[in-house]
This record gives structure tokens, sequence and C-alpha cells, in this order.
């Protein structure tokens, strides 16, 4: 396996009056992290900001955004679609609603330079997500084979259960993709501090990118935190906070990282702990209350 260009996109969120605009918006930062980077990484629902606009409202309004953006989501994807092919890059351009067996569902699509795709649906809802919009939980954890091997995609709130990623992990992950999209500093610094117990206890990688920035004219993308990071094991051969990379808080752009394998097996193979080995495993009987004598 060769080394990963990894570009990790904080998508301004933005008032954008239809998918053409869009398009375009897309196609801008692409371009600029094209050179860079072999997989660009975009946050969780960074398309919502499209709800407004498609939908019609003169303000905020959830079931609105909601319907505008499912009804959409065919001609999003082949955006996205035709994104990643024009700059010949593979492409996570986040996670958007799309309507699957009678329900919706978030779901974040991979995309190969010659436009083939695979999905990794959401499986933990949010309160907002189940009780604002009426998501439902989606397909169980996948993996996908990539040419820098198999990687994971755990969405936001899915990346706050370890066995999730562990799922991931067990059937070949070395690298797991966190799109993110948090409205406070606490929802933020839960998926930063998973996401950095998922690295420290798979002894993987694993990198986040997040939505950034105001939009009032949006109930689903009103207030966005966050920055965009790559984290790694918490071991010898590697930074010891486990941070590989970061952006500034709140500011929009890209952080780059160069990822490899090799450094992964060797870790697990002959860190100072083992904690990919060492996983627990469940016990044979439930927990009992210990004697006290």
């Amino acid at each position: 396996m060769t080394v990963l260009r990894l570009g990790l996109l904080a998508w301004p969120v933005e008032p954008t009056p239809g998918l053409d605009a869009y398009a375009a918006k897309l196609d801008r930062w692409l371009a600029e992290a094209a050179p860079h980077a072999d997989l660009l990484v975009m946050p969780e629902y960074a398309c919502v900001e499209l709800g407004t606009a498609l939908s019609g409202a003169t303000s905020a309004d959830a079931a609105a955004e909601l319907r505008a953006m499912v009804e959409a989501a065919p001609a999003v994807l082949a955006v996205m679609r035709a994104a990643a092919r024009r700059h010949g890059r593979w492409l996570l351009p986040g996670s958007l609603p799309m309507l699957a067996d009678g329900q919706v569902v978030n779901r974040a699509p991979l995309i190969a330079p010659d436009g083939r795709l695979a999905f990794q649906d959401k499986r933990a809802m949010t309160r907002f997500e189940s009780e604002h919009w009426g998501i439902a939980g989606g397909d169980s954890p996948a993996v996908f084979d990539t040419p820098w091997g198999r990687l994971g995609v755990s969405i936001c709130y899915d990346a706050e259960f370890p066995k999730h990623v562990r799922a991931q992990v067990e059937a070949g992950a070395w690298l797991v993709l966190v799109p993110a999209c948090t409205d406070t500093m606490r929802g933020f610094n839960r998926v930063r501090f998973a996401a950095q117990a998922r690295a420290l206890e798979n002894q993987c990688f694993v990198a986040v990118a997040p939505t950034v920035g105001e939009a009032p004219w949006s109930a689903a993308l009103d207030e966005n935190r966050g920055f965009a990071a790559v984290f790694g094991p918490v071991d010898r051969g590697f930074p010891e906070d486990g941070v590989l990379a970061r952006g500034a808080l709140d500011v929009p752009g890209w952080v780059y990282a160069s990822l490899d394998p090799a450094r992964i097996e060797a870790v697990r193979r002959d860190g100072a702990v083992l904690n990919h080995r060492d996983w627990p495993r469940a016990p044979v009987n439930p927990p009992q209350p210990a004697a006290f004598t």
C-alpha cells in the first residue's frame, strides 16, 4: 500500500442560491486541493446549505429544508460525482439526506475518480435528526477498498460509539473518516475526543472534517463549530498527543496530511502498548457485584 495524501475541508456554510451555485463552490474548493491530495473529505450535511433556497422558504424551516434536500438528492449526488471525475480525485463530499427503502437516511458517498461510488449510512441519530427531521438509522458499518487499502467512514455521532469504528477496524480499516456537523463546542468536542479515543484504542488514523460558520437562515445548519484534524495512536513513532494535523478553530480551509498505512502496521505489531490486539472481548457471563470481605 502506498502513502495517502489526505485533504480535510472545514467547509464554510454560506447562503447558496441554487444547485449551480453549489456546484461552482464545490468546484472551487476541489480545484484548490486537487494538486495536494489524493482523497478529499468534506463534512456531514455540507450540501444542506442548499435547503433553504431549494425549499423557497423565506425563513428557517427544518421540515421544508429536509423535503427540498431529499427531492434534490439525486441531482446533488450527480454534481458530486461530476466533480470527482473532473478533478480526478477520490471524494467524500460529506453526507446528504436521501430516501432509501421508504425512509430518509443520512448517507455519505465515497466517490472514485471515475465516478463509481459506494455509501456509508449514519447509524445513530442525534436528537435533532430523530426528533425534528425524523431521519432513520441506516445500514451497518461498511468498509471501502481503495488504492491505499481499506477505509471506514463513521458519520459524526457514529464516531462516538466504539463498536461502530471497531467493526470497521476489524474488517481491515486502517483509517476512519469522520465527516461532522456540530453546532456547539460541546458537540464538536464530543466528536473530537471520540475520534482521538477511537485512534488510540484501535491504533489507527481517524480524520475529522467539520462544517464552520453561522447560518441563521438555515434551521439545520444554524451554527457550526470545529476544526479539521487527523489523529493517530498515542504511541512511539507518533506525536505525544496523537495529533498529526489540525486546522484553526472555526476557520474555513483545507488541512493536509500524508498517511502511511505501514506506520499503523508497525505500531500494532510493536507499540509500547498493543491496544488493537488487546481490545476487550465480551465476558462469558454478565458482570456480577464483587464480594467485599
